[in-house]
C-alpha cells in the first residue's frame, strides 16, 4: 500500500503521520481531493491500528428523545414540530420516560442518551426531575443528556448562565454531554441551515466549560449537505484546538445528512464513498481526539462495518429507541443486541468489546451463536 499512497500523492503525508506530526487545512483539503479512497482509507486505519489494534466498542444504552417540540427551523430537521398543537408533535409525561428504563429493568444497561427539542413550554424542572427519576430507578445508569444547543436554549429561556445551567443539570444526576448540535461550524452555513440556533463559539464555549467542570462530552459534524471541504476541515480544526485546550472530547462523531422529510430533500444523501472518506480524514485529522464514531443508525449497518477499517473503532452502542434519523428516512433497525453488535463486527474482522461511557472496558464479547 506504501507505492498506493505514493501514487495518490500522499507520501509526505504518512511520512508526517510516522514521524508523529500533525495535519493542516492544506493537508485535510487534499485527503477529500485524493481521488483514491484506499489510499486514504489505509492511513486511517493505520492511524487507528496504533491506538486500538483490532478494538471495536459499543456500549448498551438506551436512546430517548422525550420532547420533539422545538423552535428552531433547521432545514435539515425532520424531527422537529414548532408547536405543540403541530401533528407528531409529542412531549412525554416524565413516568413515560421513566418507563423506558423500567421496562427495561431486566436489560444491563449503562447509558441513557437524551436529546430533546427546544421545547419553549417546559419549566426548567422538567429536566432536573427527568434525570432525578432515572437515578432513583437505576442508581448506577450514566446520563449522557442534552446538546450543547439544548443547554444554551435552558440558558435563555429560563435566565441563567450556561455554567449555571450545567451546574443544576450535574447536581440533578447528569453525567456527560453528548455531541450534537455542532452541524458545521462554518457561519456562512449555520447561517443557511440552523440560523436560529447557537452559533460555533458559543456551541465550543459550553463544551469548553463542560469539560472545566470535569464532564466529558463528545463532538459531532453533520456531512454531506451545502459544507465544502475546506469547511469541514475547518469543523474539524476547532474541535481539534478545544481538545489541545481541554482534553474532554472521548469521541467524533461524523453524522451523515438524510434528506427525507425535511426542507433540504431535494438534495442527495451523501454516499458510501463520502461517508468513508469522512470518517478516515476525521481520524487523520483529530490526532488528540482517542475515538472515532461510525453511528451505524447514520451511516447504515454495512458501510458502519466498512468503516472500521476507515479510521473507525466505535460503534456507538445498542440504542434502541432512536427516532431522529428515522424520521429523516434511515432504514436502519431502531436498535441493535449486544449479539447483534458482536457479530457484525466480527464479521468486519474486527475484535468487538463491550465499553462503558468512559471507555472502561466491560468485557470482551466472545464469538456469539
Amino acid at each position: 500500500m506504501q507505492s498506493r499512497v505514493q501514487a495518490a500523492g500522499l507520501a509526505d503525508i504518512s511520512r508526517r503521520l510516522e514521524a508523529g506530526g500533525r495535519l493542516d487545512l492544506a493537508d485535510g483539503i487534499r485527503l477529500f481531493e485524493c481521488p483514491d479512497l484506499l489510499a486514504v482509507g489505509w492511513l486511517a486505519n493505520r492511524e487507528r491500528e496504533r491506538r486500538h489494534g483490532a478494538r471495536t466498542y459499543f456500549n448498551y444504552n438506551l436512546r430517548l428523545e422525550p420532547t420533539n417540540v422545538c423552535v428552531a427551523s433547521c432545514l435539515f430537521c425532520s424531527f422537529a414540530r414548532l408547536k405543540p398543537a403541530d401533528s407528531a408533535a409529542y412531549t412525554m409525561p416524565l413516568e413515560q420516560a421513566w418507563d423506558k428504563l423500567r421496562q427495561r429493568a431486566h436489560q444491563p444497561l449503562t447509558e441513557i442518551h437524551i436529546v430533546n427539542g427546544l421545547n419553549p413550554d417546559l419549566p426548567f424542572g422538567y429536566y432536573t426531575e427527568l434525570l432525578r427519576g432515572f437515578k432513583r430507578i437505576r442508581p448506577s445508569i450514566h446520563l449522557k443528556c442534552f446538546t450543547a444547543v439544548e443547554i444554551a436554549f435552558f440558558a435563555d429561556l429560563y435566565g441563567m448562565t450556561d455554567a449555571q445551567v450545567l451546574r443544576e443539570l450535574m447536581e440533578a444526576g447528569l453525567d456527560s454531554l453528548p455531541g450534537g448540535g455542532a452541524e458545521i461550524f462554518a457561519e456562512r452555513v449555520r447561517r443557511k441551515i440552523c440560523h436560529d440556533k447557537c452559533d460555533a463559539d458559543r456551541y465550543l464555549s459550553i463544551h469548553r466549560t463542560a469539560h472545566l467542570m470535569g464532564m466529558k462530552t463528545n463532538v459531532t459534524m453533520l456531512y454531506g449537505h451545502i459544507e465544502t471541504y475546506e469547511e469541514r476541515v475547518d469543523h474539524m480544526l476547532r474541535a481539534r484546538a478545544l481538545q489541545d485546550e481541554t482534553g474532554g472530547f472521548q469521541a467524533f462523531i461524523p453524522l451523515a445528512f438524510h434528506p427525507d422529510n425535511n426542507q433540504m430533500r431535494k438534495l442527495p444523501a451523501p454516499s458510501a464513498a463520502d461517508t468513508l472518506r469522512v470518517h478516515a480524514v476525521s481520524r487523520l485529522m483529530l490526532d488528540s481526539i482517542p475515538h472515532i464514531k461510525a453511528f451505524w443508525v447514520a451511516t447504515g449497518v454495512d458501510v458502519a462495518q466498512a468503516a472500521l477499517w476507515f479510521g473507525v473503532d466505535d460503534l456507538d452502542g445498542t440504542v434502541q429507541e432512536e427516532k431522529i434519523y428515522h424520521m429523516a428516512g434511515s432504514s436502519t433497525p431502531e436498535g441493535l443486541s449486544m449479539a447483534q453488535l458482536s457479530r457484525l463486527v466480527r464479521a468486519a474482522g474486527r475484535e468487538p468489546f463491550e465499553r462503558d461511557t468512559f471507555y472502561n472496558i466491560r468485557q470482551a464479547m466472545g464469538a456469539m451463536p
